[in-house]
């Protein structure tokens, strides 16, 4: 498990410790963080005070692009421009100090940095995109970037956990489908009603590892957005603003 860095009290945004000892800027957001909407609204989902504290970060969000996420595995390639990027929930770039942002509300943010290729990728990532593969959608962005899986630092955001993420159909017969009863039932265990709780962390770091990632490499907090409602927001809990993850190369 990976601890993050807190910036700010109460935080406003996290780190992690790889990607920053390695020098990526970045940031996860919390709900202490302020001017941070939804991306489906026609206006920039960063007011001034989101650009000022994300600063910090060493994040211009003047130039930060982003996308209508639409939990698929759909991506926008080699972005040379901010804004917003379209119907897709994968960015990509290998343009230096340009961020990459990702909205959130207990679904993953994976982010995925090859240092030696200049390649940065970013995936917003639930139980849909799991079924559908963004995860190994965003590591194949990166390695038409010319990143190689094995040298990819990645990082999975603070998001729902096995010990909160109860789901039923079509989720059962979605993940039966892609992945077969054996394998997915590795990551599910029952709850105490008769559903079942789903583990999305195991199985995009599993599904990371399919592709070419380095496990050693991932950092995970495994920390659950539902159980630290005063940190973070979650679409579970009734909490309906937005977490975002936002990196640019150095």
């Amino acid at each position: 498990m990976t601890s993050l860095t807190a910036h700010g009290e109460p935080p406003r945004y996290f780190t992690f410790p790889a990607l920053a000892a390695a020098g990526l800027p970045h940031a996860s957001t919390t709900r202490h963080c302020p001017g941070v909407t939804s991306p489906s609204q026609p206006t920039s989902p960063f007011t001034s005070d989101a650009h000022e504290t994300l600063a910090a970060a060493g994040l211009d969000l003047a130039r930060v692009a982003y996308a209508r996420q639409v939990h698929g595995a759909d991506v926008a390639h080699g972005l040379t421009r901010g804004g917003v990027a379209g119907a897709v929930d994968v960015l990509s770039t290998a343009e230096r100090g340009m961020p990459l942002a990702v909205f959130t509300a207990d679904c993953l943010a994976i982010t995925l940095w090859d240092a030696e290729s200049a390649a940065l990728a970013l995936a917003h990532v639930g139980w849909r995109g799991t079924v559908k593969r963004a995860q190994q959608s965003a590591v194949a962005a990166a390695t038409a970037l010319g990143a190689s899986p094995a040298r990819l630092r990645v990082a999975i955001g603070p998001s729902i956990g096995p010990c909160c993420y109860e789901v039923d159909e079509p989720v059962v017969s979605d993940f039966t489908h892609a992945f077969g009863e054996t394998r997915w039932r590795r990551w599910a265990r029952p709850s105490s009603n008769g559903r079942l709780l789903l583990d999305l962390w195991t199985a995009n770091e599993e599904l990371l590892a399919d592709a070419g990632v380095d496990p050693a490499r991932i950092e995970n907090p495994r920390l659950c957005t539902a159980c630290h409602p005063t940190l973070f927001y979650s679409y579970r809990k009734g909490n309906r603003g937005r977490l975002v993850t936002v990196a640019a190369l150095p």
